[in-house]
């Protein structure tokens, strides 16, 4: 197939290699503009094998209950900041 393009293509070897490639980047371009943007709708590659939404055990996402709503845990710091010790000394 190349050899017959390379037959068909006139003039020295170096103009028939500059429109070969002429040719490539035109048939790339093609691919590239119109033919996959037409068939992109039709290919499963945005296809997920779960479902995102049915997968949570609660609306909010989290999975084993200890989290509230907002995502943050339901056990609050001690009022003296993290830093806070316990003992006086």
């Amino acid at each position: 197939m190349y050899g017959l393009i390379w037959r068909v293509l006139p003039g020295p070897w170096a103009s028939k290699f500059i429109m070969a490639v002429g040719l490539l980047a035109g048939a790339a371009a093609l691919l590239w503009f119109f033919a996959f943007p037409a068939i992109s709708p039709h290919m499963p590659f945005n296809d997920g094998a779960v479902d995102i939404e049915g997968a949570g055990a609660g609306s909010s996402g989290g999975g084993s209950g200890e989290e509230g709503a907002s995502g943050t845990p339901e056990e609050e710091a001690p009022p003296g900041g993290e830093g806070a010790s316990e003992g006086g000394g």
